[in-house]
């Protein structure tokens, strides 16, 4: 298991809890989210920046990589 710092450029949403789906469903593309945090929003771009500590299994990383060279 590895971890990774991560800046995630998200668009705003109408609530707060339709960003905060937004911004796990996009965390988790990227791993495990350990910590996160909204570190600026552009008012005028509707942009909210996200910057966080994920945890990647590289244990699977091998496992696919393996499976890719005996098929």
């Amino acid at each position: 298991m590895t971890t990774h710092f991560i800046t995630a450029e998200i668009d705003l949403q109408e609530t707060p809890a339709e960003l905060l789906k937004v911004i796990e469903t996009e965390l988790n593309k990227q791993g495990e989210p350990l910590r996160w945090a909204i570190t600026s929003v552009d008012v005028n771009q509707q942009k909210a920046t996200v910057e966080a500590v994920v945890t990647k299994n590289t244990q699977s990383l091998v496992v696919s990589a393996e499976l890719e060279v005996d098929s």
